[in-house]
């Protein structure tokens, strides 16, 4: 298997730490943000945000085409700063929250798979990070 470099997607919210985390870890958030595009959303969304805890969130497109179940297992969870977990195909992320100010800056780094482009990874990430952003600044 080809090894290729982390990526790493970040947005810099407007709002406080906790609600910030809140937005991130809360199934009832998560289904609110967790889709690339608008035609696509997240129906259920289960979380247990702890070290040894496991989530998992329907993905699909709004038309019923195709979808999928995004989940691992968290290896190191500290509140409010960290999550790391393994994808349930091995890959590994790490989420970082950082206070600045009265906003947050979260970085979000994960290993890329190897049917997909790059580019194409990190745009969809990407807008994902971006939905998490408008979502969680409406709190």
């Amino acid at each position: 298997m080809e090894t290729k470099t982390p990526i790493t997607v970040s947005a810099t919210v407007d709002n406080s730490l906790e609600k910030v985390w809140n937005a991130w870890t809360m199934p009832e958030h998560i289904t609110k943000w967790n889709f690339a595009s608008d035609d696509w959303c997240c129906p259920h969304a289960t979380n247990d945000p702890r070290t040894g805890g496991k989530f998992s969130a329907r993905m699909e497109a709004k038309d019923g085409s195709m979808g999928f179940d995004f989940g691992g297992e968290y290896s190191n969870v500290v509140t409010q700063k960290l999550i790391e977990y393994a994808l349930s195909d091995g890959r590994k992320v790490s989420i970082s929250f950082e206070e600045s100010g009265n906003q947050v800056i979260v970085n979000e780094t994960f290993d890329p798979e190897n049917e997909h482009p790059v580019d194409f990874q990190k745009a969809g990430w990407q807008a994902i990070m971006d939905n998490f952003k408008k979502h969680a600044e409406t709190l």
